[in-house]
């Protein structure tokens, strides 16, 4: 195995740690801004509710309102009744005050429509105020969470990227260069092969191949045939008792028969 392969697999981990850390700084505070959002709207329906209550018994005062002056109406109307001295005045008088007793009932009606309407606006209200709640309550917990987190990722940052800064130097320029070509193109460089296979690319390696990179005694770099990263291996993963593949016993009945013509 390549001297350099140790190095470049543990500078990678420094690298992928240094990324989670930097993704997570720059999500926690778009988390916080969602749920704050959030906790507005939720606030702001609540409010069109509130709203359409108070509008709701805004009408109702004005209801009674007019209900009490029909009924001053209607009093005085019978004073007037009781003075009425021919037939055309009392049905006058009469047909004044049933207008005013239907216009009574229909507000009342009108009334207890918007007593009923309250009743569901409020019921609205008990859910809203829940919700703003549990909005603000997360919001709350989330920034101070987020704030926590963030402190703590940046002297987790700080840490490895001085630890990433000590590695690099000890790396080969070679390896280290292709390492960047790769790290760049593909997100990572260096994949771990376990069983025979890339655990990057899950591509199974060529017997021969798998064998020289299981050989203490070879030390080149090895890259996997099918995505190009470099290869790193460990034998205390390998499952217990594998044994190196023969390559006769990975080929095909098809190529065995053209091997023996």
């Amino acid at each position: 195995m390549h001297p350099d392969i140790q190095k470049l697999f543990e500078l990678q981990q420094m690298d992928v740690e240094a990324k989670r850390l930097r993704d997570e700084m720059t999500a926690l505070p778009k988390l916080v801004a969602q749920l704050e959002a959030k906790a507005k709207a939720t606030v702001g329906q609540r409010a069109v509710v509130l709203d359409l209550i108070a509008k709701e018994e805004a009408l109702r005062r004005r209801q009674e309102s007019d209900v009490a002056d029909h009924k001053i109406k209607i009093a005085k109307i019978r004073k007037q009744l009781d003075q009425a001295t021919d037939t055309k005045q009392v049905t006058a008088f009469e047909h004044e005050i049933a207008f005013a007793e239907a216009a009574i009932s229909k507000l009342e009606d009108a009334e207890l429509e918007s007593m009923e309407r309250t009743e569901q606006l409020e019921a609205q209200k008990t859910v809203a105020d829940k919700a703003v709640a549990e909005a603000e309550a997360k919001h709350t917990s989330e920034r101070a969470r987020a704030i926590a987190t963030i402190a703590a990722d940046k002297i987790k940052l700080a840490e490895v990227e001085a630890s990433r800064a000590a590695q690099r130097p000890t790396i080969g320029e070679d390896a280290l260069s292709n390492y960047d070509r790769i790290a760049k193109g593909k997100g990572t460089a260096v994949a771990e092969a376990l069983n025979q296979k890339c655990m990057a690319c899950q591509m199974m390696l060529r017997p021969q191949r798998w064998n020289e990179l299981r050989d203490r005694d070879v030390h080149e770099m090895m890259s996997c045939e099918s995505c190009g990263r470099m290869l790193w291996h460990d034998p205390a993963r390998d499952s217990p008792g594998r044994k190196p593949v023969q390559v006769e016993e990975q080929m095909s009945i098809a190529a065995r028969i053209v091997r023996g013509l």
